[in-house]
């Protein structure tokens, strides 16, 4: 059982929906008048105002005009846009190569103060080492099927974005599963090296690491997918098959509970360098 990344979407596109079922209304036009001034069959104009199909641009524009609403049409279509990038497959990400996703996320870096993460499969972007990085992309490029061509690329990009972990009014509250420190991305050196890093920046401060071991029970949270909460504005949840990024107050606020939750389970300091420097003597 996990947090629902998909019902930000869901909730973002019935309040476009009811903004033009309310437009229509204001108008007072019927579904079928209105079906019959865009020129379109009125089962659309049903499956419009009940969130069960996504307007297009041309759709709200139409809509609107109908209406004679055509000053609300700017707005709508900002917000139906910004509803259809909450959850993006990576597939469609993918198209501008792996190098333009990690540099795309550069004005959200660079505007965040604070970054709460939780990393229950890979090590956390900002902490990863370039020779980690560029194993990591190579196995997601294959899996994706965009060819690792793009692999040093996106590391490389990847890396000059996690500069802002040394740079500016930033602070980082990291967590990671302690079966992280155990997965081995790339070769021995590589994992040794990432580890090894891991020690390093534990000592910047900015940053707080905390590691959750596997013995801990597991009351009151169970491990989940890796989430990102950017301030207090944004929540970004990587999933196998899409990036979704929520922004719903209420989703916000749970993802929030569930981090303080997790990190009630970490040990930080001394005991987070122990698992880290007994994971590292296990492959060395």
């Amino acid at each position: 059982m996990s947090l629902s990344p998909s019902s930000s979407v869901q909730e973002a596109r019935k309040a476009i929906a009811r903004r033009l079922r309310e437009i229509r209304l204001d108008a007072g036009l019927s579904g079928r008048q209105i079906a019959r001034l865009c020129g379109w069959h009125p089962s659309k104009t049903s499956r419009l105002e009940n969130a069960h199909a996504v307007p297009t641009d041309a759709d709200i524009r139409a809509w609107c005009a109908a209406c004679r609403a055509e000053d609300r049409s700017a707005d709508l279509i900002a917000a139906s846009r910004s509803a259809d990038s909450m959850y993006v497959e990576w597939k469609r990400m993918h198209r501008s190569g792996l190098r333009g996703i990690q540099e795309s996320y550069l004005p959200l870096y660079q505007r965040t103060r604070g970054f709460r993460i939780y990393c229950s499969n890979v090590m956390p972007g900002v902490l990863q080492t370039p020779e980690y990085a560029a194993a990591l992309f190579e196995v997601i490029a294959d899996f994706h099927g965009v060819g690792d061509r793009t692999a040093p690329e996106a590391a490389n990009a990847r890396i000059e974005r996690s500069q802002v972990i040394r740079e500016g009014r930033h602070h980082f509250a990291l967590l990671i599963e302690e079966t992280v420190l155990r997965y081995q991305v790339g070769d021995v050196a590589t994992m040794a090296g990432q580890l090894g890093h891991l020690l390093s920046v534990m000592a910047l401060p900015a940053v707080s690491l905390g590691v959750i071991p596997f013995s801990v029970p597991r009351h009151r949270i169970w491990p989940q997918e890796t989430f990102s909460i950017f301030d207090e504005n944004t929540v970004e949840i990587e999933l196998l098959t899409a990036r979704v990024m929520v922004t719903a107050p209420g989703e916000i606020e749970q993802y929030e509970n569930a981090f303080l939750r997790l990190a009630d389970l970490a040990v930080y300091g001394d005991a987070a360098r122990k698992l880290i420097r007994t994971a590292l003597a296990s492959i060395e």
